[in-house]
């Protein structure tokens, strides 16, 4: 799936989730403690301040406050360019302020963390670095260049140099740390999400296939009486108009229509009528129904089907459901995309569980990505290959197996990647199936359609109303 179906969110359309109105609100609880600060450390603290500068600075921050609520509208999103002016101004804002009172001999130096962690969290990678080497630029001049805080007798408050070194290491620490921890999260948050969305959308997709094939199949069924009805009608009129050219070209012609007719539906649906029968199939009709679209891909698919140990011989009869066709599908796609020639799709039951066994014979899974497997938007499968090489037009296995890996979690499925034979081992003749393992097992009361907990119920077949 391209990246573009499935929405890779880059820093831009983080950003655009953000609403003006929330930047404003946080801006007015900062504004309403800065003026507190400030004059606690005037009254309370008697500290000589340079008030008009101090003010000055959070005016122009009430005036732009106010200038955004009245120039934009209530559900403004902000771009990525206007969030990072946004938080670029707080920053240099708050700067000034701590210039004006004390530096790093302020603690209120620590809400220069904030920005940073902020933009780590809202916008891409370029505007989070640019903000975080303006923040530790910053926090380098405040600790040299400042003006010193004065109490109303004329003493000098100001923390040993030991002290201020010690708030600058870890000012400075705490935005390198802070601000890659917060955006490594919120990536990888965005990502799994993301592809959860994927997932979503691709068994929307199966449903939707799976119930328009089940009403066109009605469909036909229901119009066969009546299309065979008109032929049959139309053939007694062409032997009875022998005599009448014209009007017998008009029965010929009514009866090639109804012949068409017959023909698209019974091209456009197969199942026939959408009862409860066809809402399960035996369990080797259902892997072949999501194996179909890769059977003429250039590769052979082996399927065989095996009793395991005390179980019946007769294969179960197991729901139809479309996140189970979904899934085998793209895991049977991922295993013809890598196979150099053969894929082996085996089918095994017991009286507790049913398994399919999914293997090829190329080179496996590399051994540094199995434990990563089913994560989404991995793009290698061979360490350091470019997928174009053994996969054209196809963009990665990660997303594909991760939309798979959560369907068929979700039916209450699960999965184990292995390899059949160690990628690093060098052997003179490769076995058959040498390459990736992929082993699907479901407790067979999730699964059978006659014994299961979500087994069918048995029944008279309702008409279909129109």
């Amino acid at each position: 799936m391209p990246e573009s179906n499935v929405g890779i969110w880059r820093g831009q359309e983080r950003s655009s989730w953000i609403r003006l109105r929330t930047l404003i609100l946080l801006r007015w609880v900062a504004i309403a403690g800065q003026i507190s600060a400030i004059t606690a450390a005037q009254r309370m603290y008697h500290l000589q301040l340079e008030l008009v500068l101090c003010y000055l600075a959070i005016g122009i921050s009430i005036i732009v406050n106010i200038s955004a609520m009245f120039l934009f509208p209530e559900n403004k999103r902000l771009s990525e360019f206007e969030n990072f002016l946004m938080v670029l101004y707080d920053l240099l804002q708050l700067a000034f302020l701590l210039y004006l009172t004390g530096g790093l001999d302020n603690p209120f130096a620590l809400l220069l963390l904030a920005p940073v962690t902020i933009s780590a969290n809202v916008l891409g990678l370029r505007a989070t670095l640019i903000i975080g080497g303006t923040a530790i630029l910053l926090v380098t001049l405040l600790a040299q260049y400042h003006l010193p805080l004065h109490t109303d007798a004329g003493v000098v408050l100001r923390v040993p140099d030991m002290f201020v070194f010690g708030n600058w290491a870890a000012i400075i620490i705490a935005a390198v740390f802070m601000g890659a921890y917060s955006y490594r999260i919120n990536s990888e948050m965005q990502s799994m999400s993301d592809a959860l969305s994927a997932t979503h959308l691709a068994l929307s997709r199966e449903q939707k296939l799976t119930d328009l094939g089940g009403v066109v199949a009605a469909a036909a069924h229901e119009l066969g009486t009546p299309l065979a009805t008109i032929k049959l009608a139309s053939s007694e009129l062409i032997e009875e108009l022998d005599d009448q050219p014209e009007l017998r070209e008009d029965a010929v012609l009514i009866r090639q229509q109804a012949d068409r007719c017959r023909d698209i539906l019974r091209s456009m649906g197969r199942a026939g009528k959408d009862d409860l029968h066809l809402r399960q199939a035996p369990l080797s009709a259902l892997v072949h129904e999501a194996a179909e679209p890769h059977m003429q891909r250039g590769k052979t698919l082996h399927f065989s089907e095996e009793p395991g140990a005390g179980a019946a011989p007769q294969q179960p009869a197991v729901l139809r459901l479309p996140e189970v066709i979904h899934g085998l599908r793209n895991l049977i796609q991922n295993a013809v995309d890598f196979a150099d020639a053969n894929v082996w799709v085996e089918m095994t039951w017991t009286e507790d569980q049913i398994r399919v066994r999914i293997v090829d014979d190329g080179h496996g899974f590399p051994p540094q990505v199995m434990g990563r497997i089913g994560d989404p938007f991995m793009r290698r499968r061979r360490g350091g290959e470019p997928e174009s090489s053994d996969r054209p037009e196809y963009e990665g296995m990660g997303l594909g197996l991760f939309i798979a890996k959560t369907l068929l979690e979700r039916s209450g499925a699960t999965l184990s990647f292995s390899n059949g034979l160690d990628p690093y081992k060098t052997v003179p003749i490769r076995p058959d199936q040498s390459g990736a393992i992929v082993e699907v097992v479901w407790p067979r009361s999730k699964l059978d359609a006659q014994t299961g907990e979500f087994a069918l119920p048995l029944g008279a077949n309702q008409p279909i109303e129109i």
